[in-house]
């Protein structure tokens, strides 16, 4: 008999309607996990350390989502996120499976962090070395220097105040409008903008732009994004900043195989087609395959495609598709996987800051056209990861932030005028001659993450992190539209990054273990009340 096929044994648990189903208060609970991303990944480990059993159902053939793995020609690159950052929260997840991040994954790191190069003159190699940055920052702007080690202290207090809303679910206005949290907001500066408040500690725009520009990290503007998300910065600075060998796709490669050591089922190349509902609550999954049962729905998919796909719009009362459509994304990326003969001695992260960034921005966010002289990313990672190419050869990864899918742009028509204006611009950050060298490419466009990877308007960060989408504005780790579904991933509290990520990992299933009245080792936060007293 076969399970998939058979209609009365198409469930995930594979139960007759022979043979009474075992009571709830008797059994193992049951969860079903969409998508094999870095969070769904998580939320499997903890939820199987806590005695669940566990089903990751992955539409694509290879786990990871956007922080899998490009491998072709002998190269390797990461797909999506490149900078792995404060491993404590994935260390922490990890020792709930009785392992360790040291023992699963290989870490470098880095020295300098990256390079900014700056349109407008100048560069800075961002150290963590306190005395070498602020000597770098004194030749670039001699007041501003002994700003360096006011930002670290403003903002290592800024990340202990903030730290209870980052681990903390947020489910509505109550656990905003907390006196004691209300009290913090004056030091936290929500409504002030990332650029404006480092105004407090440089004067030179130069120098703002080297702490701020990781805002884009949340494809925000760092002249719209709240000062709040300054710690990212701070983050690098304070805990450093690493390249797990072979990638950022060994981090989930190591999840994968950690999970599925601790008995987690992953099926691979099995798209979900919908979330099955009873009077609002999730009682399984359907995909092409079969009908799976279970207690609970990790949602891992990307948030608004999700909503879109899975759920009948009927029955979303917050989010269904009149009111996505008024919602703010983030921007997109426009990508080139190159494999080039020879390597470059150049950093390993390479960041260029067009000489207008207010209007490149503008360009991006507003005016939804592309740039003449556009911001970018490179990775040359070859020269900390010699795996990642054959002898002789090196990867570079180049991101371009560019308008998320809109009707001003035709990527149809623009893909290969714009990707010679990418190449050119290499060579504004000391890769010269790039084109010459390459000897294998791979071109991504929102289009392409739009539609062959399943990211609404290819909005790569996932709705945008203005004050009127964080916290409780965002959608809720227990889903507030259908009961039993649980949101893991950039799209839900707390947001996008990798670290962030997998906090949301372990807030959703605190909750869903809660919930469902399963004890757990999993580290317990204290309330907000608690933090704040």
């Amino acid at each position: 008999m076969n399970p998939f096929t058979d209609p009365v044994r198409r469930t995930g648990r594979m139960h007759s309607l022979q043979t009474p189903r075992t009571p709830a208060s008797h059994r193992t609970r049951e969860v079903v996990v969409v998508g094999a991303g870095p969070g769904g990944l998580a939320a499997s480990i903890l939820l199987a350390a806590a005695g669940m059993r566990v089903r990751v159902i992955e539409r694509l053939p290879i786990v990871g989502g956007r922080t899998s793995s490009i491998e072709a020609g002998g190269f390797k690159f990461d797909l999506g996120p490149t900078f792995f950052l404060y491993p404590r929260v994935l260390e922490e997840i990890l020792q709930a499976a009785g392992t360790s991040l040291a023992a699963e994954v290989e870490l470098v790191r880095l020295d300098p962090h990256y390079r900014l190069t700056f349109g407008s003159g100048g560069s800075l190699d961002c150290t963590p070395a306190r005395a070498e940055m602020e000597r770098q920052i004194c030749a670039l702007a001699p007041n501003d220097a002994a700003g360096f080690g006011r930002f670290l202290e403003d903002n290592r207090r800024k990340l202990a105040l903030m730290q209870p809303c980052l681990e903390n679910a947020f489910p509505g206005w109550g656990s905003v409008l907390n006196t004691r949290l209300l009290k913090l907001l004056p030091m936290l500066r929500p409504h002030q903008s990332i650029d404006s408040y480092l105004k407090r500690f440089f004067t030179d725009e130069r120098i703002r732009l080297a702490f701020s520009f990781q805002s884009k990290y949340l494809g925000m503007s760092p002249f719209r994004c709240p000062s709040l998300f300054s710690i990212l910065s701070f983050l690098e600075y304070e805990y450093g900043v690493f390249h797990p060998l072979g990638g950022c796709g060994a981090i989930t490669a190591a999840l994968a195989r950690v999970a599925r050591r601790i008995g987690v089922e992953i099926q691979l190349d099995e798209p979900v087609e919908e979330v099955l509902m009873e009077n609002r609550r999730a009682t399984g999954v359907r995909t092409s395959r079969g009908v799976y049962e279970a207690d609970a729905v990790v949602l891992n998919a990307d948030f608004a495609r999700a909503m879109t796909r899975l759920f009948p719009n009927d029955k979303l009362r917050r989010w269904n598709r009149q009111r996505m459509a008024k919602k703010k994304f983030s921007c997109s990326t426009f990508m080139l996987y190159l494999g080039i003969e020879g390597r470059y001695e150049l950093p390993h992260h390479n960041v260029y800051v067009s000489a207008d960034y207010e209007r490149n921005l503008d360009e991006i966010e507003n005016r939804h056209v592309l740039s003449s002289d556009p911001s970018f990313y490179l990775q040359n990672a070859s020269v900390t990861d010699a795996s990642l190419a054959p002898d002789g050869m090196s990867t570079i990864y180049l991101l371009v932030p560019v308008t998320h899918q809109h009707a001003n742009v035709d990527w149809m028509r623009e893909k290969e005028r714009f990707r010679a204006v990418v190449l050119g611009q290499a060579a504004k950050a000391g890769f010269h001659d790039l084109e010459r060298r390459i000897r294998f490419e791979r071109v991504l466009t929102p289009n392409e993450w739009d539609q062959q990877h399943e990211i609404h308007l290819g909005a790569t960060f996932n709705l945008a992190h203005n004050l009127r989408q964080l916290l409780h504005l965002r959608p809720h780790n227990r889903f507030e539209d259908v009961d039993g579904v649980y949101l893991v991933g950039g799209g839900t509290h707390p947001g996008s990054g990798l670290p962030v990520i997998f906090e949301s990992a372990r807030i959703s299933s605190r909750l869903l273990l809660e919930d469902l009245g399963v004890s757990s080792a999993l580290r317990a936060q204290p309330a907000l009340e608690e933090v704040l007293a």
